[in-house]
């Protein structure tokens, strides 16, 4: 990695010995990331979020002109900037496609023929956007499925012998990540030592795996739904590997999945006053921020019922309130919609093809939404690829 103008590195080890140097870049990057207050902040600011270090990769290399995000004379994107080369060099070498975050030429100030740093004038983004989490993050006894055909190595290179898997293979990582043993190596991604089902060893790159959860069958009807709102970051287990397939999902849940898909920041948000939800609790910063950015309600003034499960209709109240979809086209088939409540905000799901009833007539407003079932419905609201019809 270059590295100029930083005091307290060996300049001549940061020439000859390569695990120095690249630990010398890494904390480098991690200041312009913790650090800089002057640069601004993406979505959540979590540091597994491969976007999220947009401003602190350009950072590394300098806010100047040249790296803008935005070519000020004509608004396209500057592809030459260095972090946009680097994102370049993650997909092409370790075959990570980032999401091209969408910034404006308003965003930024600057004279193109100066050498004075870029002027940020937006401090925060919140894009509702594909995040990217990285793939560094597993750990031995942790359960990974293929996501594609894909080859299992002998050892961690290109160039070892190798086993081909079948997409959706449940593996299990028995150890940390290797980097490739061949010095001459450009791949970008890292090794996981994997144990196969049937006890075969080897290795997988990180780029083909994601996380699985060993309680959701292959062919389920959600499991791809799932997979889709865990590989983001969005949906997280209960624990041990699993998913909680079937049960039924809490207000307090729900809160968690709608602001992580929202990248409601948790901080600095008013208390939302509800005796039922004491500060302590792990779940009161994303209900005071989705109280606060409006997108749930408490069930009265007092109370928010955390633990109570949501229903079929609630959800459809949630969702229509986030996602906005367009008036209904036409007449739905359900004979048991009795709230007025939720009667126009369930049409609206049906008609945009989030949902469809329990039976062909029935809609069950009143039935438990189960962990799975609102993974099927938050996707089809985020992705239009999903969506039914």
């Amino acid at each position: 990695m270059q590295i100029t103008n930083q005091s307290g590195y060996d300049e001549e080890k940061l020439k000859t010995d390569l695990i120095y140097n690249i630990e010398a870049g890494v904390q480098i990057l991690n200041r312009m990331f913790e650090e800089r207050s002057d640069l601004p902040k993406i979505n959540n600011g979590k540091r597994d979020v491969l976007e999220n270090w947009y401003f602190a990769v350009m950072a590394y290399n300098g806010i100047k002109p040249v790296n803008s995000p935005i070519v000020k004379a004509t608004g396209e994107r500057n592809h030459d900037a260095y972090q946009e080369q680097v994102y370049q060099n993650m997909k092409k070498f370790g075959f990570v496609d980032t999401t091209e975050l969408p910034f404006s030429s308003d965003d930024f100030r600057y004279d193109p023929e100066s050498t004075k740093n870029i002027e940020f004038l937006v401090d925060e983004y919140k894009f509702n956007v594909p995040q990217t989490k990285t793939k560094h993050h597993f750990t031995a006894g942790q359960k990974v499925e293929t996501t594609g055909e894909v080859r299992m190595r002998t050892r961690p290179t290109t160039n070892s012998n190798h086993t081909l898997l079948a997409a959706g293979e449940v593996l299990t990582i028995t150890g940390p990540f290797v980097y490739d043993e061949t010095a001459s190596s450009k791949n970008h991604f890292v090794w996981y030592p994997v144990k196969l089902e049937n006890g075969s060893t080897g290795f997988i790159a990180s780029s083909y795996i994601k996380l699985a959860f060993k309680d959701v069958p292959a062919g389920h009807y959600a499991r791809e739904e799932i997979s889709y709102l865990a590989d983001r970051g969005i949906l997280h287990g209960v624990g041990g590997d699993r998913f909680g397939l079937g049960d039924g999902l809490t207000r307090w849940q729900a809160v968690l999945l709608l602001t992580r898909a929202q990248n409601v920041s948790l901080e600095n948000r008013p208390d939302p006053g509800f005796v039922d939800v004491p500060k302590s609790a792990s779940y009161y910063p994303a209900i005071a921020a989705a109280v606060d950015e409006g997108l749930f309600q408490g069930v009265d003034d007092q109370n928010f019922n955390p633990n109570a499960t949501l229903t079929r209709q609630e959800m459809a109240v949630v969702l229509q309130r986030i996602y906005q979809f367009p008036e209904a086209k036409g007449a739905h088939p359900f004979t048991d919609l009795t709230a007025d409540w939720s009667a126009d905000e369930i049409a609206r799901l049906y008609s945009a093809g989030i949902t469809g009833g329990v039976t062909a007539t029935q809609f069950g407003p009143t039935d438990t939404v189960t962990r799975e079932q609102f993974a099927v419905f938050m996707v089809r609201s985020i992705d239009e690829g999903y969506r039914l019809r």
